[in-house]
């Protein structure tokens, strides 16, 4: 026969299983749970693919606008960019259209960028390291690329920027006599074939 002490002590003993039991649930989900450093965060990727998608964006669009190889073709016979800082490279978006546009679609929205330019070198290959025509600092960890190719033909002509107007203007120098960068690689009418990177990483 169960009297009322011995029911209390079941009910106790329940209650205090019960508390064990969820208190070990809580721990078991706060492990499966927990976020290390090297965890990388669901906002923060979204946030990166964000990025990327701006960079892949702006590259497009000024692709189909045909502003991005007249940036690319503005080099002088001292061998840098024209209108470019003492470094030779461009401490923000150029000023041309090209340049406009990626401060319009990327620095006022606090994100950084650096725009490097692969070319194929003389053996055929891919070169390893790029000239940059913009150079904002070092990427962070968590930096996003966009690259697009272009290609140049020997008879264009170097471009001297017009930073009034954010506009250049053709000289008279070909790529075949000029002093620029990447060499001619092809013995067809195609001069070369360059490769434009747009790494960009949060301020």
């Amino acid at each position: 026969m169960v009297t009322g002490g011995d029911r209390g002590q079941a009910h106790a003993l329940e209650a205090i299983t019960a508390g064990m039991l969820l208190l070990a649930s809580l721990l078991f989900a706060l492990q499966v749970t927990a976020v290390t450093p090297l965890t990388g965060s669901t906002s923060s990727q979204h946030i990166e693919n964000q990025q990327a998608k701006l960079a892949e964006g702006v590259l497009a669009t000024e692709a189909e606008s045909g502003t991005v190889v007249p940036t690319l073709l503005s080099w002088n016979e001292s061998g840098h960019f024209s209108r470019a800082e003492s470094g030779g490279f461009h401490g923000g978006g150029p000023p041309t259209a090209f340049g406009n546009a990626l401060d319009r679609t990327l620095r006022e929205r606090n994100i950084a960028f650096n725009v490097n330019v692969y070319f194929i070198t003389d053996g055929g290959e891919r070169s390893r390291h790029p000239v940059q025509l913009v150079d904002l600092g070092s990427p962070s960890d968590h930096a996003s690329t966009a690259t697009r190719s272009f290609t140049v033909y020997d008879d264009d002509v170097l471009r001297e920027t017009n930073e009034s107007t954010e506009s250049t203007e053709r000289t008279n120098t070909t790529l075949t006599e000029a002093n620029f960068f990447a060499p001619d690689a092809d013995e067809s009418r195609v001069y070369n074939v360059l490769e434009v990177e747009v790494v960009v990483w949060r301020m």
